[in-house]
């Protein structure tokens, strides 16, 4: 019933998504992913990344005729749109075939599954579709920020960046200076974020075609529930960045050419923007799903844990080296994902009175930095001494109290009593 609920519940806001994309005159989520069924994949990496996900349901037999299947597929395609003379320019030349793997999945589940066998690969299956829904529903949602949002906060955002030391300005100036191999790592980190995901999350379900059954929690729910709420922050508090605020990627609507050279020194006010860039930067979600990513990784093996520290201090590396984000926006991303990670884990081990409160702090500081970023800048850029360790203690506050917490949540092993020596027959 939960994964049915789930199920409609995301066909329907995917709808709706496609319904607002149609009144801008352009394509949904729903549309862009049926058309990945014959053009030139966007999310090639993605779509077998989520054949992947979907995989851990099927037994080692199985997951190799896939796997098989898929590649035969996308060289099929490859065939076909070489001997049409098709270039394919806007797109990744594969990832056809991991989207019909899993369909055909879905298909034999309902034609030739019954009972228990059936509802494991159906879910198999809803996973892996969930995962490139989430990324084609995110694309829409940005489109609806850039068309709903004319004006931005940028300049209040950048003035209370002050009091952390303007960190992108900092970042970008190295990443600069680091040259273009480093550019590189940390662009391949960035945009393949999923993709380190579902590495993480394959490793929570590697038992679960032994099992039969799914675990209560694991990192895709977070990741999706982050997919999910933060663009709604983003309509309320719209963000474009400082590469495109302060930067040459603005053009004629940037204050000025000012990144990574030179912090800004205004007033701030809002300021209108095109309609075309995302306003998607308060919270940074890439921090957020790094953390996420980060946090699951922690019960893995050394390998996985070091890949998920990586990963994180690579995403922050590059969010603002790139200039994609400012350091306030890395803040309150990281409150975002603790606390709903706290929230689902909650969720799955029945509320009570600690989780409550864990939950409730994190909704309250995430609130007051908004507050304080859209109502204090000014303030906050003229005493950066006391503004720029209180928004780093508040953040330490949310991940205190979400350790200490969860370590009280885990089960607690008791130890075996050793039996005492007996004296040995005279």
């Amino acid at each position: 019933m939960l994964w049915a609920t789930a199920g409609v519940v995301a066909l329907g806001f995917l709808v709706a998504l496609e319904i607002a994309a149609r009144h801008y005159g352009l394509p949904g989520p729903v549309t862009n992913q049926l058309r990945e069924v014959v053009l030139p994949p966007k999310s090639g990496f993605l779509l077998y990344a989520s054949m992947a996900l979907m995989m851990v349901v099927l037994t080692w037999r199985q997951r190799l005729m896939a796997a098989c299947a898929a590649i035969g597929i996308d060289v099929a395609f490859l065939v076909v749109r070489w001997a049409a003379g098709v270039e394919v320019t806007d797109g990744h030349p594969f990832g056809n075939g991991a989207l019909w793997v899993i369909l055909g999945c879905a298909f034999i589940a309902v034609t030739r599954r019954k009972g228990a066998e059936r509802v494991l690969l159906l879910k198999g299956v809803g996973l892996g579709l969930l995962l490139v829904a989430g990324r084609k529903a995110g694309d829409t949602w940005l489109l609806i920020t850039s068309k709903t949002r004319p004006a931005v906060l940028d300049q209040y955002v950048a003035t209370a960046d002050h009091a952390l030391g303007n960190p992108s300005w900092v970042a970008g100036r190295i990443v600069r200076a680091g040259g273009p191999i480093g550019a590189h790592v940390l662009d391949y980190v960035y945009i393949q974020l999923a993709v380190a995901a579902v590495v993480v999350a394959m490793y929570q379900l590697r038992n679960v075609a032994v099992e039969r059954r799914f675990p209560r929690h694991h990192l895709v729910r977070t990741f999706l529930v982050i997919g999910l709420l933060g663009p709604a922050v983003y309509m309320i508090f719209p963000v474009v960045g400082p590469v495109f605020a302060y930067g040459a990627d603005g053009g004629h609507w940037a204050v000025a050419n000012l990144w990574p050279d030179t912090p800004p020194a205004n007033v701030p006010h809002q300021m209108p923007f095109d309609e075309l860039t995302p306003r998607n930067c308060m919270p940074s979600l890439h921090t957020a799903w790094a953390t996420a990513i980060f946090v699951h990784s922690r019960k893995g093996p050394r390998i996985l844990r070091f890949a998920g520290a990586f990963w994180l201090i690579a995403t922050l590396g590059a969010t603002l080296g790139f200039g994609y984000h400012y350091g306030v926006d890395l803040i309150a991303g990281v409150v975002f994902a603790l606390t709903i990670e706290a929230a689902l884990r909650s969720l799955e081990r029945g509320w009570d009175r600690s989780g409550i409160q864990l939950v409730a702090h994190g909704v309250t500081v995430f609130a007051v930095l908004l507050v304080s970023y859209r109502c204090l800048p000014t303030q906050m850029a003229a005493h950066p001494w006391i503004f720029g360790p209180l928004l780093i203690l508040a953040m330490a506050s949310v991940v205190h109290g979400y350790v200490r917490t969860t370590q009280r949540w885990e089960p607690k092993t008791a130890a075996v009593r050793q039996p005492e020596p007996q004296p040995e027959p005279a």
